[in-house]
């Protein structure tokens, strides 16, 4: 499979693709930062709104999609939902590494605490991964009382805000709301913040209550605890790292300059982990990281190109993986092989876990995406366990990971999380910190790293071949293609097997895909707009060889093609 095949995405490789980054890649730090600051969105200009995608609001100050107004308007709206829902517990705040998280936060602070919100930040003020704020979120809410959302009567459940905007490029910026399930706000919540916050851009900012930060800080309402001790204590009720430790497994670790890099050290030395972080580097450019395959600084840690330096290390390791800068992505290297698939890793994930996770449930669930490796589903079947099918977008895990009828849930972007030892929740947003040491874990309980698992599936289930391509999309071709309807395949056969399915809303809760899935016995296509980018995309998967992917793709096309013809655009 090529290099693009494994990071997902199918795209003109740039000859800067691996390669260190030249000075003229490097985001302006100070220049962002001004204009965080100067920079006024107009909220006549759709683009310039804030729009809760699958993952927050997301944008950059430099085109005046992620600026200080921004996140005062979503600040008071949250802090307006919070009260709307009896939410009065406190809110953990956290942010990653990116140059406009840490204004971000600052602001978000001035307006919370001038309305009295009760706020929790790190010790130190230090960065946050995103699975640290979940993982708070629920003990606080535990300790009321049920699963971990929280159902007393007082109000004094918890919730949270990450500032990040995942592994996208240093330039941009990023602002996630997580209710009291600990996990990222379904349709309802975004949806009702979102709104609220455009009324307010509309009706401009400037009268909105706000403190300075340094009484911000000081407010009676705020509050600072030690957030990576009871993560890392934690880690031992959701991982066998005695067994680790024992196995002398030696791992290598690349933060990619994110919020992870404080944990690791931490780890290693609570859990007695032979364990290296190959790059103690924190810098807002990310300077040091290798160009991405389109010839941009990204921290995807399920990019080879971005992988190249922990790659070129993969033989001084047993198992090495990396995370993105909220850490809540994985991406896994293995001797030999170099960056697994993310697809791959999450087969042998779900296999080794459903066969050593004696305290969950019988009929724990494992949940996928629709664009997630059919692999998965045939190791499901071979497990004898149920299969959950949702949207994109791990909202749609929490439900099942708080309750333990899901014992996973993970997407093809190489995010995932699972129960602990108990069968209870540990966090029901990703957590790349989790599925990396769960690969240190099954190299040492198993004597074999994650990728020589993967070859076993293959051989017992078949090997298919999965490639997602990604084509630039108008705002009206992405509405064209968000409401297909499984009439638009008119066909009976897809790359000559039957259609199995035509799907338009995901078998395990019957909501919108947002695009279309057809599936056949030994292959499937799936078409969606991007949420958070001007792009649609193609996702195909075959388990009968090359060919028979090729044929998944071109009728694909012709079905979205056939789409936007429709609709005129």
């Amino acid at each position: 499979m090529s290099p693009n095949a494994s990071a997902g995405a199918s795209a003109p490789r740039s000859p800067l693709a691996g390669q260190p980054a030249p000075r003229n890649l490097l985001v302006d730090v100070p220049r962002l930062v001004a204009s965080y600051y100067t920079l006024q969105p107009d909220p006549h200009h759709t683009e310039q709104r804030v729009a809760f995608g699958t993952s927050g609001h997301r944008g950059s100050s430099l085109e005046a999609t992620f600026n200080e107004d921004h996140i005062i308007a979503i600040s008071l709206a949250v802090s307006e939902y919070r009260q709307q829902q009896g939410i009065g517990g406190p809110l953990f705040l956290g942010a990653d590494t990116h140059a406009l998280s840490e204004p971000a936060l600052r602001t978000a602070v001035e307006v919370l605490a001038a309305h009295e919100v009760s706020l929790l930040l790190s010790a130190d003020l230090a960065c946050v991964p995103t699975p640290v704020i979940s993982h708070a979120i629920l003990q606080h809410n535990r300790a009321l009382g049920g699963s971990g959302a929280g159902s007393d009567a007082s109000g004094s459940r918890a919730d949270g805000i990450i500032l990040t905007p995942s592994h996208n490029p240093p330039g941009d910026g990023g602002f996630k709301y997580n209710p009291p399930s600990g996990g990222p706000a379904d349709t309802d919540a975004t949806g009702w913040i979102e709104r609220r916050a455009n009324e307010l851009l509309a009706a401009g900012v400037d009268k909105v209550r706000r403190v300075s930060f340094e009484a911000g800080l000081k407010a009676g309402t705020t509050h600072r605890r030690d957030l990576v001790g009871p993560y890392v204590e934690d880690l031992g009720d959701v991982l066998d790292l005695d067994a680790v430790r024992a196995s002398g497994v030696a791992i290598g670790v690349d933060p990619l300059g994110g919020a992870g890099l404080p944990y690791w050290q931490v780890i290693a030395e609570r859990w007695g982990l032979e364990l290296t972080v190959v790059n103690q580097v924190l810098d807002p450019t990310f300077a040091f990281m290798p160009v991405d395959h389109d010839g941009k600084i990204r921290m995807d840690c399920s990019s080879p190109y971005a992988m190249a330096g922990l790659i070129e290390m993969q033989g001084d390791f047993d198992i090495a993986f990396g995370n993105d800068p909220d850490a809540d992505r994985h991406g896994i290297v293995c001797p030999g092989v170099g960056l697994m698939n993310p697809n791959h890793y999450l087969s042998v994930a779900v296999d080794y876990l459903f066969r050593h996770r004696l305290g969950w449930r019988p009929d724990a669930a494992v949940g996928k995406t629709l664009v997630t490796s059919s692999m998965i589903d045939r190791v499901a079947s071979a497990l004898g366990r149920p299969l959950r099918e949702v949207p994109v977008g791990f909202k749609y895990f929490v439900p099942g990971l708080l309750d333990g009828s899901y014992g996973f849930g993970g997407e093809e972007s190489a995010g995932a999380s699972f129960l602990r030892l108990d069968g209870s929740a540990w966090t029901t947003d990703k957590d790349g910190l989790l599925l990396g040491l769960l690969a240190a874990e099954i190299t040492a309980v198993t004597g074999e790293n994650p990728s020589e698992h993967y070859r076993r599936l293959t051989t017992q289930l078949g090997e298919p071949l999965y490639a997602r391509t990604d084509a630039p999309a108008t705002t009206a071709q992405k509405a064209a293609l968000k409401n297909l309807e499984p009439e638009a395949v008119t066909v009976d056969t897809l790359a000559g097997e039957a259609i199995l399915a035509r799907l338009t809303r995901a078998p395990a809760n019957d909501e919108p895909i947002g695009g279309l899935k057809v599936t056949t016995q030994n292959g499937w296509f799936a078409a969606r707009p991007s949420g958070t980018e001007d792009v649609y995309k193609i996702y195909a998967e075959s388990f009968l060889g090359p060919d028979h992917l090729r044929l998944l793709q071109e009728e694909a096309l012709r079905v979205v093609q056939g789409a936007f013809e429709a609709a005129g655009v």
